[in-house]
């Protein structure tokens, strides 16, 4: 009994690792899922619009937009878990089907070893096949042969009670699989009768604004206009930032002109030989000229820096928040002559957020515009902008780290206070769609 049991402990850590790496996936799963579920859920305060004016209803009517977008990309990851249990699934049922096979054959041989035992089972039987034999020899090998035959029998029902346990193993972690299966459509149709009903709340939404032609053209037309004071400003400060950084490139390559002209002033004197004249001549003509770089050497070890983190940077706003516009020209489903056209993206979160630095930097200029500020931040030749705070907790110059807060979020007077971070990225003057640079 003791021999058996300790047997089934030795199964049971063998084992182990193999359940676990189901474990393991699922863990994985959940929690990738767990934290974009987190983010619909909290998303989800966001959307209230009681206001009856057009610019109440076209905030609103983004917001929920925005919040269908999240559903159906979090619809999306359950319909990849299910895709990845399935292939687990099927992994452990060939798994299974393998070990069944191995169990059936180890008691085939097991049956055949015991009814052998049993027609040769008295001692004196055995003492008989020992004593029968020929010589010295044989009567050795005989007796060898019992005892190998004993042990080979033990052997045999040890490896049966391992490969039973290992079935009843396999059994469970399928049975594991196949609950998260289950859960996972069980959610699955869940969020698609939630993503119904906002799909309904919106066509109810655009229905009443398609009424309002003129006050819908009249707010597009007054968040232009201000856009593009926004835009002006912005490109204004930022080829200015591109001027004092080619300045910085340009005094830092004329000292390092000036250090090597010394240089090879020292090798000219110290030179014997026509060989060391010419070795300088050459050195002197491989200078580089001035204007090589428009980055500092910091400047293009950050540029570097930012760009080995694209997708991972942060969003640039704390708490729940949802994108309710998206970076460059599309119109706005349901509603006629409705474009928009965005330079950056606009992210709503809840009253109090901050806007945070995605990346490590220094503050290139704070600025206000409409009693809002505005802050842009250097991270070699790529520029991030915040628009619309109340206030600034940074000043032109400062240097700032990843996460760190650049000033609260303006809330309109709405009952909610509506939060809106508008959001751009920079390559100097070149626009870039932020979205890809973000991990979502």
């Amino acid at each position: 009994m003791r021999r058996l049991f300790c047997i089934l402990i030795s199964c049971f850590c063998l084992l182990t690792p193999l359940l676990a790496q189901s474990n393991k996936l699922i863990k994985e799963l959940e929690s990738k899922r767990g934290s974009l579920q987190k983010q619909i859920s909290e998303s989800e305060t966001l959307l209230s619009t009681t206001k009856k004016d057009v610019g109440s209803q076209l905030n609103g009517l983004a917001a929920l937009t925005g919040q269908i977008e999240e559903r159906k990309r979090y619809i999306l990851t359950i319909n990849n878990d299910v895709e990845s249990i399935e292939r687990e699934l099927t992994s452990l049922e060939r798994q299974l089907t393998r070990l069944q096979r191995d169990l059936k054959d180890k008691k085939q041989k097991y049956d055949s070893s015991v009814q052998y035992l049993y027609k040769n089972r008295s001692i004196e039987e055995k003492l008989m096949f020992i004593l029968s034999a020929k010589s010295l020899a044989q009567t050795y090998r005989r007796l060898r042969y019992v005892r190998e035959y004993a042990t080979y029998q033990r052997l045999q029902g040890e490896e049966v009670l391992k490969k039973q346990e290992q079935v009843n193993r396999k059994k469970a972690e399928l049975q594991q699989v196949k609950a998260a299966k289950e859960g996972l459509l069980k959610e699955r149709e869940a969020e698609k009768a939630k993503l119904e009903d906002q799909e309904k709340e919106k066509k109810t939404l655009v229905a009443n604004l398609q009424k309002k032609q003129k006050g819908i053209q009249n707010e597009l037309s007054k968040k232009r206009r201000e856009a593009n004071q926004l835009n002006a400003r912005i490109d204004r400060l930022i080829a200015e930032e591109i001027e004092k950084a080619r300045k910085r490139a340009e005094e830092e390559a004329r000292r390092e002109a000036a250090a090597r002209k010394k240089a090879n002033e020292k090798k000219e004197e110290s030179a014997t030989t026509t060989a060391t004249t010419t070795t300088v001549e050459k050195t002197k003509t491989k200078v580089a000229p001035l204007e090589t770089y428009s980055m500092s050497r910091d400047d293009r070890e950050l540029s570097g820096n930012f760009v080995n983190n694209r997708g991972k940077l942060p969003i640039p706003i704390t708490g729940p928040y949802i994108i309710t516009s998206h970076y460059g020209q599309y119109s706005v489903e349901g509603l006629r002559n409705v474009k928009l056209d965005n330079k950056g993206i606009d992210i709503q979160g809840k009253a109090g957020a901050q806007a945070r630095a995605i990346f490590d930097g220094k503050v290139a200029a704070v600025f206000q515009l409409n009693g809002l500020f505005n802050i842009l931040v250097r991270h070699g030749n790529y520029i991030s902008v915040y628009c619309n705070l109340s206030s600034a907790s940074v000043k032109q110059g400062d240097n700032v780290t990843t996460k760190q807060s650049l000033g609260q979020i303006f809330s309109d007077g709405s009952d909610n206070g509506r939060t809106v971070l508008h959001f751009q990225l920079r390559r100097e003057k070149e626009k870039l769609n932020p979205e890809p640079w973000l991990n979502r």
